[in-house]
């Protein structure tokens, strides 16, 4: 008896907001937001501008990568495909032939908590690609378990079929749509905001002094 469980795709998140999310940084993110970044295990294994998209998500277990054939099959432009590898580290469920079938479905990005193979082919396919390393061992049709447009765990986060996605080469920072826009929109004024502070440090001013925590160290000291 197989266990297999296939979810429905979700919803795509609106143009409108994966337009201003790319106009955001995740660190600048960061600096206000503690929920949804993905672990630093997880690095870019190509070379990745800043990416947008919906999760679409795969748990993926062991040697038997018959549910990644089925996501492949199923995914839509602008898509991010998150695979859980269910806590494997040895052994590559993605490489050449299946970042190549992403890519011609126009996927967003590819974040694999565990091991891809083939790099040199998957950096000349161009596919922003995220994992925790590589492996020549490899996953096997077995069709036996797995899940597709599940809830999933990857890099210490619970990522769910529909989140918007930011990512660059810094990290991954997955969110609910709703609240993506009042976090893109936040950041985007930090950014705006820090043109003033790198002009400051260039004509010559400390940084405690642009950012004002001198004062606070002479509190603390008094």
């Amino acid at each position: 008896m197989t266990a297999i469980e296939r979810g429905e795709l979700p919803p795509p998140c609106t143009l409108q907001l994966l337009a201003l999310l790319k106009e955001a940084e995740p660190a600048t993110i960061g600096h206000f937001h503690d929920r949804g970044f993905l672990h630093g295990r997880i690095k870019a294994m190509t070379a990745v501008a800043r990416s947008v998209g919906t999760a679409v998500t795969v748990r993926c277990e062991g040697s038997d990568g018959s549910i990644l054939h089925h996501a492949l099959g199923q995914l839509r432009v602008g898509d991010f495909l998150f695979v859980d590898r269910a806590g494997d580290e040895t052994i590559a469920c993605m490489g050449g032939a299946s970042m190549l079938a992403a890519r011609l479905r126009g996927v967003a990005g590819v974040v694999v908590d565990g091991c891809v193979t083939d790099i040199a082919e998957l950096r000349e396919l161009g596919v922003p690609v995220w994992a925790r390393g590589l492996s020549a061992r490899t996953t096997r049709a077995g069709g036996q378990s797995g899940s597709f447009c599940r809830p999933v765990d990857c890099g210490g986060v619970r990522v769910h079929p529909g989140d918007a996605v930011l990512a660059d080469e810094n990290g991954v920072l997955v969110m609910p749509p709703d609240e993506a826009w009042a976090l893109a929109r936040k950041a985007i004024g930090l950014q705006q905001a820090e043109q003033q502070t790198l002009a400051r440090l260039r004509a010559g001013e400390s940084y405690s002094d642009v950012l004002d925590t001198r004062l606070v160290f002479q509190e603390a000291a008094a």
